[in-house]
Order: C-alpha cells, then structure tokens, then sequence
C-alpha cells in the first residue's frame, strides 16, 4: 500500500484512496471492512448489487460506485467515476469474479464470454485505466485475486482456471514493467472461500479438503500483502506447497489430483 503521507501529495490528498471492485459481496465485501478496520484509506466501492453494495458503503464509510465490470463502458465508467470522485486511486483491490461450474463442452458460448470479460478483460482495462498515474507518482499498489485453479487447473473449472491464469501472467508482466517504481502488484491465490460463489457458479462446493476459508480470512492477507507489498501470497498459506509441486514435477501431481480428487 502507498505510503500514509506521500511526499508530492496536497494536503487533500494526504489519505490513500483504495479502490475495491465485487465489494458488494463475498470477497470484495470483507476486504471492505478491513480496509475500513484500518481506516487509512479513504474507500471507493464498486460492485453490480447495488442495495447490498449501498450497505457495504454505510457501514465501512466508503462511496459507492455501481456498475458491471462485464462491459467495456462499464469499466470505462467505473475508472473515470473513481478519478472524478477522489482525484486519484493508490491502491486497486480487484475482487469482482464470477463462475461456472460444468463440462467446458456444455458451457454456453454467453457464459464464456461473461467469465473472461469480469475475471480478466475487465481487470486488464481497469488496470491499463488506473495504473499510469501511479507509475507517474511512483507509488501505489494493485492487488489481483487469483484462485489456486488458476495455478494448477480444476475439472470442470477449466474457463475460471484459465481467467485466474492469466492474471498470474499478466501480474508476472506488470512487475516487469514497473521494475524500479513503487508500484506494487500483488496476486492472492485462496482455494476455497466460503462465499455465495459457490451457489452463484451453478454447484456447491463438495470437496472434504481442502475445507473452505472465511473470507474475512481472505480479506485480512489482502491487507497484509498490500501493506507489505508481497507478490503471490496464497490463502491458507499450505497451498503454496501443492502449487510447487505442481510446477516442479506435473505429472506426478496430475496422478494425485486425480487419485484424491
């Protein structure tokens, strides 16, 4: 996260502005309040729900900024909206997903297409939107959430998995880009989140193992990496391990994901 009192900032832009996408639920919601629990950053919330969107704001002191992240102009809207209201965005948490659980044969063609344009096109856009500012004042910090299907590929996931893999490349790229800035680019990788997504993508989550997070958990290393400025932290923690293994040798982590599911 930008520093509590940047030395080129008026005084009326001394406090960070912390832009959070998806806030009106889930994941995004949680970061919400954390963020507002610290209460360093002023709060731009953006999110489709907009009653529910409107309580997130009530309670943390943030401002509300409805809108869809699946279309163009929406994200347009939302970066141009954020400006006009705070002046500036230091630190960008990009929460909003969406998805979709099934056979990638039996997915419909609109399904795709709303999933690579929440999860990954509309974060590319709201990133190329937002960042340039930050490189031109040399700080700030934007955090990805990824998913662990992301880094290692979920059947019947196969569209999400590769919407959150290409986050990883593109936060991969980014930080070369602003090598010798300081800009962060943070990606948190949680498995999973006992969230309403899991009802949202069509099926629940019947996995024994791992046992779904709390995203108040999920909300908390948000606020950590940003704070410290990490690169790919994972949710819990341990998932680091199989997401190694999965690099160092594919094909024996393949036979155990089939093996314990």
């Amino acid at each position: 996260m930008p520093p509590t009192h940047p030395r080129t900032a008026p005084p009326s832009a001394i406090r960070p502005v912390a832009l959070v996408t998806g806030a009106s639920s889930g994941i995004g919601a949680a970061v919400a309040d954390r963020f507002a629990a610290d209460g360093r950053c002023r709060l731009l919330l953006a999110g489709r729900d907009e009653a529910r969107l409107d309580a997130v704001a009530a309670r943390t002191g943030g401002t509300a900024l409805p809108g869809d992240l699946g279309e163009t102009a929406g994200v347009a809207k939302l970066a141009a909206d954020a400006l006009d209201r705070a002046g500036r965005v230091d630190a960008l948490v990009a929460a909003a997903g969406e998805g979709w659980a099934g056979p990638v044969g039996a997915m419909p063609e609109e399904a795709v297409d709303r999933l690579v344009a929440v999860n990954l096109t509309g974060v590319l856009h709201l990133v190329r939107l937002l960042l340039p500012p930050m490189a031109e004042r040399g700080t700030g910090q934007i955090v990805l959430i990824g998913s662990m299907a992301g880094r290692v590929g979920v059947a019947g996931e196969a569209v999400y998995a590769a919407t959150k893999g290409g986050l990883l490349a593109f936060a991969d790229s980014l930080r070369c880009e602003l090598a010798g800035t300081r800009v962060g680019v943070t990606v948190v990788l949680p498995g999973a989140v006992d969230t309403p997504f899991f009802g949202r993508r069509g099926a629940p989550y019947h996995r024994e193992h791992p046992r779904p997070v709390s995203a108040a958990q999920v909300a908390d290393t948000v606020w950590r990496a940003a704070v410290r400025g990490r690169a790919d932290v994972f949710v819990p923690a341990w998932l680091g391990l199989p997401a190694r293994l999965h690099g160092a040798v594919p094909g024996f982590f393949r036979a155990m994901a089939k093996r314990f599911g």
